[in-house]
C-alpha cells in the first residue's frame, strides 16, 4: 500500500510499508548530493526498522557511481532493486553492483522487484 508519494528535483519517491520506488525524472544525473534526500526519507519513514529501494528505470538517465559508497553507509537499507529491461541499464547495473555493498539485484518487472525487496526486508527483521 503506497503510504504517500514525495516530488524532488531528481523525480518521484512513492513510499510504502517496506520499501521505496523511485522514478527519476528523463535526462538528469544522480550525484551523490541527492543522497540527503534519501537520508531523510529513511529516518522519516522507515526509523529504525529495515526497508528495500527500488529504482524503477522508466526513463533514460546517468547515475554517477559514487552515491552508492554514500547510500551503502544507510545502515537499515537492507536491499536495492533495480527495474529495467533496457539493454544499456543491465550493463550499467553490473558496474552499480561494485559500488553498493548492499544486496543488488536486477529485474525486468516491478512485481518480481516488490516481492524480493519483501522477502529481504522481512528475513532482516
Amino acid at each position: 500500500m503506497n503510504i504517500t508519494t514525495l516530488q524532488y528535483v531528481f523525480g518521484t519517491v512513492e513510499i510504502y510499508d517496506n520499501y521505496l520506488i523511485t522514478i527519476m525524472h528523463e535526462g538528469i544525473t544522480v550525484i551523490p548530493e541527492y543522497n540527503k534526500d534519501l537520508l531523510e526519507i529513511s529516518r522519516t519513514y522507515f526509523k529504525n526498522r529495515p526497508f528495500g529501494y527500488i529504482s524503477y528505470r522508466k526513463n533514460s538517465y546517468a547515475v554517477d557511481p559514487r552515491v552508492y559508497i554514500e547510500t551503502s553507509k544507510i545502515e537499515n537499507l537492507m536491499a536495492f532493486a533495480v527495474v529495467s529491461t533496457h539493454e544499456i541499464n543491465i550493463s550499467n547495473v553490473e558496474i552499480e553492483k561494485i559500488f553498493l555493498k548492499k544486496p543488488f539485484h536486477l529485474f525486468d518487472a516491478l512485481s518480481e522487484a516488490k516481492a524480493w525487496v519483501d522477502k529481504m526486508v522481512n528475513e532482516a527483521d
